[in-house]
């Protein structure tokens, strides 16, 4: 039987240790805070995070980063920017035959690298998935249908690591691209602030489609320059999390472009909340990627200047709407 450990007890890991066990796996959800876990031992519910939803018996819970980390497949669920220091902390306690999966959405602010990268730097010899698309922890915990894509370089693992954290409500689909699934899953969330933003700014239904549909093209643009497949764009990981996070206020993202669009303009304050919002912080980290790329991204530049560099809401919508008209496979 296949043993599974999903690292991080926020809402998200609850919700994919809660499918893993469903999937028949041996599920272990490891949760930093000692007596959050305790707390959870005893009442069998997240109260913290997932509240109203029963952790099964069969689901072990613990604080014990070296009994988590021996099991077959861990599920990295952690911030993208606390990735790195979390990997330092486990790289010589992870079983050296582990499957691992990458269940975060960002790109490392100080390097400009995808987190599969980064993890090859830190662990470069185990083999590196991501688990990306479009899904709400609740929704999933819930048992309410949901899909999403588990890349991984090399297919046959990638359809045994799909199948093997699938249930019957929780469907994976399998793929090789792992840049065009990172760097869609990653991206949209710049993409949810600039539709939470229109929305809140009453720009209408056609605008925030606009944006959406634009902003796949400037995505879709930069992947194919970092050799991703065309096709991941149109899947799971690509329209299918863009539309969900462009029209939901779920999302943390697109909540935060509904706050700051009531504003003339962004101050970034390091202490407020938001700043956990990784929109955010890919905003800023897709820029240097974007310039060693050579390319223009006008939307996503846009809300970099809104949100890091105090632009003018109302200015970045002007520069926006009185661009040159292109054809549009020109992807301008």
């Amino acid at each position: 039987m296949t043993s599974v450990s999903v690292l991080g007890g926020g809402s998200w890991g609850t919700a994919l240790a809660l499918t893993s066990c469903k999937a028949g796996n041996v599920t272990t959800l490891w949760v930093r805070d000692s007596q959050q876990a305790g707390q959870m031992l005893v009442s069998r519910e997240n109260r913290k995070y997932l509240p109203g939803i029963t952790l099964p018996p069969e689901l072990t819970i613990t604080p014990s980063i070296e009994q988590a980390a021996q099991s077959n497949i861990v599920l990295l669920v952690c911030p993208a920017q606390a990735l790195r220091s979390f990997l330092e902390d486990i790289k010589n306690i992870v079983s050296p035959d582990a499957y691992l999966v990458i269940c975060s959405k960002g790109i490392e602010i100080e390097t400009g690298k995808l987190l599969s990268q980064v993890v090859a730097e830190i662990l470069p010899n185990y083999c590196v998935s991501v688990l990306s698309g479009p899904t709400f922890a609740r929704d999933i915990a819930q048992e309410r249908p949901t899909a999403a894509t588990l890349a991984t370089e090399e297919m046959t693992t990638a359809r045994w690591l799909a199948s093997s954290l699938s249930c019957s409500t929780f469907r994976l689909y399998s793929a090789n691209d792992v840049v065009g699934v990172e760097l869609a899953g990653a991206l949209k969330n710049v993409i949810a602030i600039a539709a939470g933003i229109a929305t809140a700014r009453n720009l209408g239904e056609s605008a925030r489609a606009s944006l959406m549909t634009r902003g796949l093209a400037e995505i879709s643009r930069l992947g194919l320059a970092m050799s991703a497949q065309g096709e991941t764009f149109l899947g799971l990981s690509g329209v299918g999390d863009i539309i969900l996070t462009c029209t939901s206020p779920q999302s943390r993202n697109m909540s935060f472009g509904l706050e700051i669009g009531k504003l003339d303009r962004f101050v970034l304050d390091k202490q407020n909340p938001a700043v956990l919002t990784e929109g955010i912080f890919t905003a800023k980290a897709v820029m240097s990627l974007a310039a060693s790329k050579g390319i223009e991204l006008s939307l996503l530049e846009s809300i970099y200047r809104i949100v890091h560099q105090g632009s003018l809401i109302e200015e970045e919508i002007r520069l926006l709407l009185s661009r040159p008209l292109k054809v549009e496979a020109s992807g301008g």
